[in-house]
């Protein structure tokens, strides 16, 4: 589930990299300043994905966390949540500045709304969307959650290995 997770969250990020490119040719963080205002959907998007990857509640990326780190402590590896919180922190870290330079840097810059083209902004919206979507209900659609936890349970009880050819395991 986390692959999924992590997957829906970091394409809705370079999907905005290449949307913010291909409407500005910009590439230095500090030109983003006051783009959020300009870029609505992009930097929304972008702030969805960004929160996802810190592992915020109501984004996907809270359950999948959540969940390896239930599994952490279950096992009695108490390192791996520690190392699970400080991966989200410093997501958190690295990813708040570009946020809130894009919506609240140049104040007197002046922007009017000016997204890329559809072709390039609906892709974003879309996995943003599901970033959120499935932060909300983890068994939409394809039932990714159930899914992982039926193999995650396969594995525990041996079940898996025993399923392969031999020479794959």
């Amino acid at each position: 589930f986390h692959i999924v997770a992590h997957g829906f969250m970091k394409i809705t990020l370079f999907f905005c990299a290449g949307a913010i490119y291909v409407k500005t040719h910009k590439l230095d963080i500090p030109d983003l300043d006051g783009l959020g205002r300009q870029m609505p959907i992009t930097f929304g998007a972008f702030t969805i994905g960004a929160l996802g990857l810190a592992g915020t509640p109501l984004c996907v990326g809270f359950i999948s966390k959540w969940n390896l780190g239930l599994g952490a402590l279950q096992d009695g590896h108490a390192l791996f949540l520690i190392v699970l919180v400080v991966s989200g922190l410093l997501n958190f870290a690295y990813f708040f500045p570009i946020v809130y330079r894009a919506f609240f840097g140049n104040p007197e810059q002046t922007f009017t709304f000016d997204e890329a083209p559809v072709t390039v902004w609906l892709p974003l919206a879309l996995t943003a969307i599901v970033s959120i979507m499935l932060g909300v209900y983890p068994n939409l659609g394809a039932s990714a959650y159930d899914l992982a936890w039926q193999a995650a349970e396969r594995v525990l009880a041996g079940e898996a290995s025993a399923s392969l050819p031999r020479g794959l395991y």
